[in-house]
């Protein structure tokens, strides 16, 4: 057939051939997503082989082997349900002529997929024994090996393939620093320090690239291999673009992958984190892996073939020996496996002579020989490497010369092995439903003696047939003619016991067999042996056919089976009586055909329904009645087909939903698959672009989903597919829709503080209203301390809820918030910010408030002061609640919540009387209340008048003329009194206005006056006739004027005396002083020489000849001052020059030679062991003396345990840590030209108590 050259499939072992040039869009070539697995199975069993084909238009599928066609229906069956892409071919009753490699070809239009696969029949028991008769010279040993070379040859060997190492050095990389050594040791680079500055340069470069798609790649996560043989890495992508293509890359080759995690390649990805899967592992996987963006290199990791776990692909099958014969256990794996390890019965296989384990050269084969079998070691060998294992069982039979003995280990076999046979369902046997040939009688056993030639001869009495009901009692007697002993019975030449439910008499030369409850299984030839002379009788039992209850019991549980696949229900029975079966389905019976449907068979002991491939239609209550000539018996079982659940009931509604995204709409499916729903899985597809998007998973009870996530001005199609525990059905898909823009949400409200501590503060808010927000995705939280203008982010994915806790705070800081939303549209504007609020931990009560008074009433009004609590009993208060209640009322009603110590309580009724009670609150709750013994009444006090004077009023008052003049005073009375104010007496003159109010009467003068002088006189006068009085002198003046000219004269030798004429205001009885001030130039600064001078002249001491000096005098008073009158001419005494000498001093030198002298001695130290000791002193002497330090007159210079110091004469001697060798008595010698000097002083240690 001509054609492209072969094509690669995912699947090893799958060819792909194109048969045209080019292959439209939609369509594609048929492909395997699985290939039939090899099989080693037993001679008799069905072998069922599947494939998994997918390729459009879809392929059609022919099966094909070496030998020939497989033509016969009966015994090939092909099938393949509608809408399925699975292909079956089921091969009946194998035989060792189907051993041979079976073919599967799908073929389309555009090419054809082919694949094999190899079926192993292996031979046992009769037709082993004649096959090997016929040919004697096949040899099983020889037979395993030719298949073994086989295997090996099934495939060239795969040649090793050339490594890029430029791959090696992308690996390299993104590897982890630990991995470097590994690496370079596999790959052969021996340039450690070469390798790392490459690196670094690389590393240069790839930030550049990667800079063009890519924001951020963290958490790089290299291959690891599950339990489940499943390969996973992933990584985390901040994509600039969100369109930007991933592709995923093999030793250079890009692979394909989907987004559905039963394929072999398979990317998930949640948010930014992708994550990749490689299943169903197989030596050709390993290799190196990169995920690029675009043509840019990101992450790269190596899948090494030795994780790659070795699956079995020819499991082990029971082996059969005789007794100290030896058994062979071969499996062969898809890999090698150093690990793997054999075991009998769950339990490592102990290294021991017995046990013979080897492998082939290449890896592949594992071969175990038990030598020398006995009964004991029947069981269940398997080998496992870690993640897979395959099992067999071992059946060790008797020689010939056994007889009756080896019956209880094939009872034991037949226990421990169960009913069940290959995948078919089996509800257990009886353990006498059936006799096997080996519990036949055999020559040389008791059922084979000869009867006497005379049986009346030792018996007077023999055995006699019986018939019985089942569950009736029987009796089997004969009688001797003399004793030969106990005896033995035995049944259908088994020996009987009595753990065989049966009971042994004897009675002189009676022997009885009693059976208490006859069972259908105890019919059969009873023989009763004394000597070398037997009895015989057949017990036969009417009865009804019997299903075990075990049986019974299992099949009151349904038996769930998946769709497609084939479906075997053997129920045995006992009975003596021909039997017929009748098999119903929900009433309706079921007639047996052939194809792919139901299929009936009756045999010896059982009767068995097969479904070749279950569907949902087979699903239903089954029935099957037994017939015979004693009765009749009925089983009842429930069988559940499960499988994918069909799509959902369209149409696919799709609708936009603005500023929310896109609404989409469904219907259930009609048929779940017998399973139910978990959830649907919406895709998105964008129009132009061939990948589908999972947007979401909504769950079962909801068929409507709104995807918050298209941009709008775009094209999309949805479709929908439901989910349940055997995986996802088909989809629903939707028309193609238009995403129209949406506006941006608004703003939310001012966050509320719900609570606030030094771990966390929690906020609410309300959501924003108008355009653009009606489908919030979430919410932003924003922070800053009080003060700042910067606001940071507090989360950095959109929360769902209005209520968030920000524990990112320092305690003791103050902080505010802010809140925006954030839709498909993108984030909207920020809402106002918060109060401000402290981060700390919550406050205690408050104790009770202190000094609680009554300060004022009225007739309507109570004012109360009070002290805050105090420190000791709580934390601060943050307000206080004032609470009121009437004489007659036990209820408090609450008056006003304050934050200082004050309250005034209004809007009360006059002359009622009031209890009253103030309580301290704060953030941590209400303190314990304070309330006032006594009655309150509300009703005003009376209080004399009088006035409020303070240290600061003062006696006499001076105004400005031509200021305003303002006198309040103060005064205290109840009720108001009458104010009246005088002047001189008077009354004041019309234009002074006085005021009066709350407790204070005011005086004001607009534009005070020389007439406004006076003593002015307050008078309060209340209605009882209570008069107070408050008089004070009001003085309104103005500046002096300037004094007169100044005269200058020098009365005194030295001094000038300055006279001028005086202030005019003087004459006018105005007091008033003069200051006077000089300088000595014209320009230079003046300088004040007297102030007060309360006379016309001033005497200026001190005057030095040659210097002028300049007069001004200024006149003042309690207002200010007067212009200056300065002096005409300056004031000045020439100056007379007169010759002086200068005599030096004389110099001398000053002789500091001294002797050395101690200024400071040593000093006595008493220390305890192991502390530091410092001995100092002070030193003075010239020349400058050396100090030499002694220890019981034993220099120290050169001793390595002390050091010594002089800085600027003070000396000192350190010892690190003391010893109670260091006690003793030390000293300081001073030395120089002069003489010397010596202190001494005495270490004592004190020893530890230790």
């Amino acid at each position: 057939m001509a054609g492209k050259p072969l094509k690669k499939s995912a699947l090893h072992g799958v060819s792909i051939l194109q048969l045209v040039e080019e292959i439209p869009e939609g369509f594609s070539t048929p492909d395997f997503q699985q290939k039939p697995v090899p099989m080693a199975l037993q001679e008799g069993k069905n072998a069922i082989f599947r494939a998994v084909v997918c390729g459009e238009p879809r392929p059609k599928v022919h099966w094909q082997c070496t030998k020939g066609n497989l033509s016969n229906s009966t015994k090939y069956q092909i099938s393949s349900a509608p809408g399925s892409k699975e292909h079956v071919l089921q091969i009946n009753k194998l035989t060792g002529e189907d051993t041979d490699v079976y073919r599967c070809t799908a073929v389309n239009m555009y090419g054809e997929a082919t694949c094999s696969t190899r079926l192993l029949v292996i031979e046992v028991g009769f037709r082993k024994n004649r096959k090997r008769q016929k040919e004697p010279q096949e040899d099983l040993r020889k037979e395993l090996m030719d298949y073994r070379y086989r295997l090996k040859k099934r495939a060239p060997p795969p040649t090793k393939k050339k490594v890029d190492m430029a791959q090696v050095w992308q690996l390299l990389l993104t590897a982890d620093r630990k991995d470097y050594e590994r690496i370079c040791l596999k790959y052969g680079i021996v340039d450690y320090r070469g390798m790392l500055r490459k690196l670094q340069e690389m590393r240069k470069e790839q930030e550049d690239k990667v800079a063009q798609y890519v924001n951020a790649v963290s958490n790089l996560r290299h291959i690891k291999v599950s339990k489940e043989g499943v390969a996973t890495f992933d990584l985390e992508l901040d994509l600039k673009y969100s369109e930007s293509n991933i592709y995923l890359y093999k030793d250079g080759e890009m692979i394909p992958y989907g987004f559905d995690h039963q394929i072999k390649h398979c990317l998930r990805r949640l948010g930014k984190r992708y994550h990749f899967q490689i299943r169903d592992l197989q030596p050709e996987d390993a290799g190196i892996y990169q995920v690029k963006v675009e043509d840019v290199e990101i992450f790269s990791t190596e899948l090494d073939a030795g994780a790659i776990p070795a699956r079995v692909v020819v499991p082990l099958t029971e082996a059969h020996c005789e007794e100290q014969g030896d058994a062979v256990f071969e499996c062969v794996l898809s890999n090698p496996s150093p690990n793997a390890t054999w075991s009998f019965r769950h339990r490592p296989l102990q290294p021991i002579d017995k046990y013979e384990v080897s492998v082939s050269p290449d890896g592949l084969t594992h071969r175990l020989v038990v030598k020398g079998a006995h009964f004991s070691d029947m069981g269940l060998y398997s080998l496992g490497t870690g993640f897979h294992s395959s099992g067999a069982w071992l059946v060790v039979e008797a020689g010939k010369d056994k007889g009756l003995m080896t019956t209880s280990a094939d009872h034991q076999l037949q226990a421990r092995r169960g009913g069940v046979e290959g995948t078919s369902h089996h509800y257990g046997q009886g353990r006498d439903a059936t006799q096997s040939t080996r519990s036949r009688p055999q020559p040389g056993t008791a059922a084979s003696f000869k009867k006497a030639q005379d049986p009346m001869g030792l018996f007077s009495k023999s055995l006699t047939d019986m018939d019985v009901q089942q569950g009736a009692a029987a009796v089997l007697s004969c009688t001797l003619t003399r004793d030969l002993g106990p005896g033995a019975w035995f049944k259908d030449g088994v020996k009987l016991s009595a753990q065989d439910g049966v009971t042994f008499e004897q009675d002189g030369l009676v022997h009885r067999l009693l059976i208490a409850q006859v069972q259908g299984t105890q019919a059969g030839r009873y023989t009763f042996v004394a000597g070398n002379q037997q009895s015989e009788a057949t017990l036969s039992v009417h009865d009804r056919p019997v299903i075990a209850p075990d049986v019974t019991e299992k099949l009151k549980e349904p038996l769930v089976v998946k769709a497609g696949k084939p479906v075997t229900v053997k129920i045995p029975f006992q009975s003596h009586l021909p039997v017929q079966a009748a098999w119903k389905k929900d009433g309706a019976e079921v007639v047996g055909g052939g194809g792919r449907e139901a299929q009936v068979a009756l045999g010896d002991g059982f009767t068995r329904l097969c479904l070749p491939s279950a569907g949902r239609k087979d699903r239903g209550h089954y029935s099957v009645t037994l017939r015979s000539e004693g009765g009749s018996v009925q089983a009842e079982l429930t069988l559940q087909v499960i499988d994918k659940p069909q799509p959902p009931q369209g149409p696919l509604e799709v609708q936009d939903c603005q500023e929310a995204g896109v609404c989409l709409h469904w219907r259930p499916p009609q048929d779940d698959g017998g399973r139910a729903l978990e959830r649907y899985v919406v895709e998105r597809q964008q129009a132009g672009r061939s990948t589908w998007l999972k947007v979401g998973e909504p769950p079962a009870d909801s068929t409507t989903f709104t995807d918050a996530h298209v941009e709008q001005g775009k094209k999309y199609t949805f479709r929908v597919r439901a989910v349940t525990s055997e995986g996802a059905g088909e989809a629903l898909e939707s028309t193609e829709v238009l995403v129209a823009p949406a506006a941006l949400p608004g703003p939310p409200s001012t966050p509320t503080i719900q609570s606030a501590s030094s771990q966390g503060i929690t906020l609410t808010w309300m959501a924003p209203r108008g355009p653009g927000s009606a489908h919030i995705l979430g919410y932003l939280i924003e922070k800053r301390k009080k003060g700042s203008n910067t606001w940071t982010a507090v989360n950095m994915q959109p929360v769902l809820d209005r209520r968030w806790t920000v524990v990112d705070v320092r305690q003791g800081c103050q902080y505010e918030f802010r809140v925006m939303a954030v839709a498909p549209s993108g984030p909207g504007e920020p809402g106002p910010p918060s109060d401000a609020v402290f981060a700390r931990d919550p406050m205690r009560p408050p104790g009770p408030v202190r000094d609680l008074q009554v300060t004022d009433t009225s007739n309507t009004s109570i004012t109360l002061s009070w002290a805050p609590p105090d420190a000791q009993d709580g934390d601060e208060a943050q307000g206080y609640v004032v609470e009121l209640r009437g004489p007659d009322s036990l209820q408090w009603s609450h008056a006003g919540t304050v934050p200082v110590t004050t309250f005034t309580a209004r809007g009360l009724r006059p002359q009622e009387g009031y209890f009253v009670r103030v309580t301290a609150v704060n953030d941590g709750g209400h303190g314990q209340p304070t309330a006032l013994d006594t009655l309150v009444q509300a009703m005003p006090v009376t209080v004399c008048p009088k006035f409020l004077m303070d240290s600061s009023t003062k006696d006499l008052l001076m105004v400005r003329a031509g200021d305003t003049i303002r006198v309040p005073v103060s005064f205290e009375a109840a009720p108001m009194p009458e104010v009246t104010w005088l002047k001189d007496g008077l009354p004041l003159p019309k234009r002074n206005v006085t005021s009066t109010k709350d407790g204070l009467t005011q005086l004001l003068i607009p534009v005070a006056s020389l007439s406004d002088s006076g003593v002015y006189t307050v008078v309060l006068r209340s209605l009882q006739g209570q008069q107070a009085t408050y008089s004070f002198p009001l003085r309104v003046a103005a500046c002096p004027k300037a004094p007169g000219p100044i005269r200058l004269q020098e009365n005194v030798p030295g001094t000038v005396t300055a006279e001028w004429e005086p202030s005019p205001d003087e004459t006018g009885g105005v007091p008033l002083h003069y200051e006077v001030l000089t300088r000595s130039s014209a320009q230079g600064p003046w300088r004040q020489a007297a102030d007060h001078v309360h006379t016309n002249h001033f005497t200026l001491l001190g005057v030095l000849p040659g210097h002028e000096y300049h007069f001004r005098v200024v006149a003042k008073n309690e207002l200010g001052a007067s212009q200056p009158s300065d002096t005409s001419q300056p004031w000045c005494i020439p100056r007379q020059r007169d010759r002086f000498t200068v005599k030096a001093p004389s110099h001398r030198e000053p002789d500091l030679s001294q002797k050395p002298r101690f200024l400071v001695g040593l000093r006595t130290h008493l220390l305890p062991e192991g502390c530091e000791c410092c001995m100092s002193c002070a030193v003075q002497g010239w020349p400058r003396p050396n100090v030499t330090w002694f220890k019981d007159d034993q220099s120290l210079a050169g001793n390595p345990k002390v050091y010594c110091t002089d800085v600027l004469g003070v000396c000192s001697l350190i010892i690190p840590s003391v010893s109670p060798k260091d006690s003793g008595q030390y000293k300081a010698v001073a030395e120089n030209t002069l003489g010397q000097a010596v202190s001494t002083a005495t270490l004592i240690v004190i020893e530890s108590s230790s």
